[in-house]
């Protein structure tokens, strides 16, 4: 029997799951994201791609300033939904959202739990160097990511991967994963498991001074900085009064003074070793290559990069 849906979540990468219940057995009786936010050059309030897709979807669609306000709980456990299916939706639920449905909250998580809970699991999963991670789907309960884990499928980690090339495979294989939940759910064989606290780690957010590359780390530490905020929000140093994007880099063998340009193609000597930049971006333009970087911005051997 189909089951009935509450689906919250608010980035893109919340849409695969979203389309994935659309095109499902299962009845979505009511979308939850955050409110439009202002953006672009004239600050317009901008809808989430999960409000866009609902609404182009003609689902019935809430984007409440806040869960904790009773009629907005009223309004929840009104929908009489078997469960609600949370991706990334930006909020904590409190305890009357939580009991809301019949059989609770599931969520997607793309971190091997309860390695990386928080925010920013991607993000830290790379930056940490780590080879392999998971996506996880988990039954909340009122601790930060800390409920039981109901599925749970390995990702190995190539060492070139990017938080953006990781982002979209969990996004697209957590969309399957969350389907193959809720069939489970609805014949009764989904098993949760309790998480241990050993080994649990916290992915705090992104702080704007971590982006600053320190050239004195040794170079795969570097590389793991590089990767992990590529995208966004960019790895950078300074060239004069000019951030420069770093999207991409690979190591190389070289050595010399941590900010050095070891060579004519972007080799910067780190504090073991070197570092290859490969695709960079500067402020107010689109990322480029290393060579097409370099035809607009001199950066001859000798420069150090403080």
């Amino acid at each position: 029997m189909p089951l009935s849906v509450i689906f919250m979540g608010t980035p893109d990468f919340a849409v695969p799951t979203l389309r994935a219940l659309l095109g499902s057995r299962h009845r979505i009786v009511a979308v939850y994201c955050q409110p439009p936010r202002p953006a672009g050059r004239g600050m317009a309030l901008r809808p989430s791609p999960v409000q866009a897709l609902a609404e182009n979807s003609g689902l019935t669609l809430f984007t409440p300033l806040s869960l904790r306000l009773p009629d907005v709980a009223a309004i929840f456990a009104a929908h009489a939904a078997d469960v609600a299916v949370v991706v990334a939706y930006g909020l904590l639920l409190p305890p009357p959202i939580l009991a809301a449905t019949k059989h609770g909250c599931l969520n997607l998580h793309p971190s091997k739990l309860p390695r990386w809970r928080g925010a920013a699991p991607i993000q830290r999963t790379l930056m940490a160097g780590d080879k392999e991670t998971a996506i996880c789907v988990m039954r909340m309960e009122e601790g930060l990511d800390t409920g039981p884990v109901c599925l749970a499928e390995p990702v190995t980690i190539p060492s070139t991967m990017t938080a953006g090339e990781l982002h979209d495979r969990a996004a697209s294989r957590g969309a399957e994963l969350m389907l193959s939940a809720l069939d489970a759910l609805d014949s009764g064989a989904l098993i949760c498991t309790p998480q241990s606290d050993e080994g649990a780690t916290y992915a705090t957010k992104i702080d704007k001074a971590e982006a600053r590359i320190d050239w004195q780390r040794q170079a795969e530490q570097v590389c793991d900085l590089i990767r992990g905020l590529s995208p966004f929000p960019g790895a950078w140093f300074a060239l004069g009064a000019e951030r420069i994007k770093v999207l991409r880099a690979e190591l190389a063998d070289g050595e010399g003074e941590p900010g050095r340009v070891l060579d004519a193609n972007l080799m910067i000597a780190c504090g073991t070793g070197a570092v290859r930049l490969l695709e960079l971006q500067r402020s107010g333009r689109k990322p480029m290559n290393a060579s097409d970087f370099l035809r607009g911005l001199a950066l001859p051997p000798g420069n150090r990069l403080t």
